[in-house]
């Protein structure tokens, strides 16, 4: 089980585990609104990524994050970006917890926190917003209180939007810039559904940016990211739909979830947060009829759900729930 609590995916395990070969895998948070335009795009494999591709990248998700493109550092996913930000502020951290398993890794020195007071301290604070696994969101005029007491006493707010494509008014991308001690990580792949691009962008001040770029190097991602982000993040039209269909579909499943006495947590529309008396034993249920899903060893009572693709993926979550 050690497997399926670190993080979601492996199928392959799965497969090996409980055999079937037709599996629904609803264990991450990444969504299943595929951007279509992927299977236009041309790559020349032959050629190395050109520096005009990169910047044109860059100024492709400025826009769409809502900042300037000289405050965007492009990262080969978001938790790269992360692990950057713990080399280059190098200072004592905390991290709010419950959350990604990757924040306790990120500072040398730091402790997770249940809970934060808004305190003035010299530290960097790490948050995810919209968190996860629990989908918790906190409002925009909170985090800009704490980045105010923070920033007071010399620290550091980081916030993880890996999430915020899909909630776009939890973002704090307005706050960014070179007075500002924020930095904030974005994710690529979980909204467009192409996780297996490995994209991400650090936003922050232009001096915290020009640092990340040199530990990058030259060509921190692959000509297909290049590609692949800088046509997904204008189009417009396609991020409008896919934000409306994701809540329709959201809603459905908080339907079909609380049918079967499940109350779902979270506000993240990309999964949900299920309590139960026996988190593990829910799993299984459901891996049994070849559903993955994704417990939590540090509370074996929490299941976590993403989002169905489609109605038929949907009715048959549902009449997996049913035949219990």
């Amino acid at each position: 089980m050690s497997g399926f609590t670190w993080h979601g995916g492996r199928l392959a395990e799965a497969r090996a585990l409980y055999g079937g070969e037709d599996w629904l895998d609803l264990s991450t948070g990444i969504s299943p609104l595929v951007w279509p335009g992927v299977e236009q795009i041309a790559l020349d494999w032959r050629a190395l990524p050109e520096p005009d591709d990169l910047t044109a990248l860059e100024a492709a998700a400025a826009a769409h994050f809502g900042v300037e493109p000289d405050h965007v550092c492009t990262v080969p996913g978001s938790e790269m970006g992360l692990r950057l930000v713990g080399r280059m502020l190098a200072m004592p951290a905390r991290w709010l917890v419950p959350s990604y398993r990757t924040h306790g890794e990120v500072f040398a020195d730091g402790a997770p926190v249940e809970h934060w007071d808004g305190a003035a301290e010299p530290i960097a604070l790490l948050l995810a917003n919209p968190n996860n696994p629990d989908g918790r969101m906190i409002t925009p005029e909170r985090l800009q209180q704490w980045l105010a007491a923070l920033e007071q006493a010399g620290g550091w707010l980081v916030i993880d939007e890996a999430y915020a494509d899909a909630a776009p008014s939890c973002s704090l991308a307005r706050e960014v810039g070179d007075r500002r001690r924020l930095i904030l990580l974005r994710s690529f792949g979980k909204f467009f559904g192409l996780a297996g691009v490995r994209l991400g962008f650090l936003v922050g001040p232009r001096a915290i940016v020009a640092q990340a770029r040199r530990m990058m190097g030259e060509w921190p991602v692959s000509a297909a990211a290049l590609g692949f982000g800088r046509a997904a993040y204008r189009d417009r039209e396609w991020i409008a739909k896919a934000r409306g269909s994701l809540d329709e579909r959201a809603t459905e499943l908080d339907a079909v979830l609380a049918r079967h006495g499940l109350d779902a947590r979270g506000n993240c529309p990309l999964f949900r947060l299920v309590e139960v008396e026996d988190g593990f034993c829910l799993f299984d249920r459901l891996a049994q009829r070849a559903i993955l899903t994704r417990p939590f060893e540090e509370n074996h009572r929490w299941l976590r759900l993403g989002l169905p693709g489609d109605e038929a993926a949907l009715t048959r979550l549902d009449r997996a729930l049913a035949n219990g």
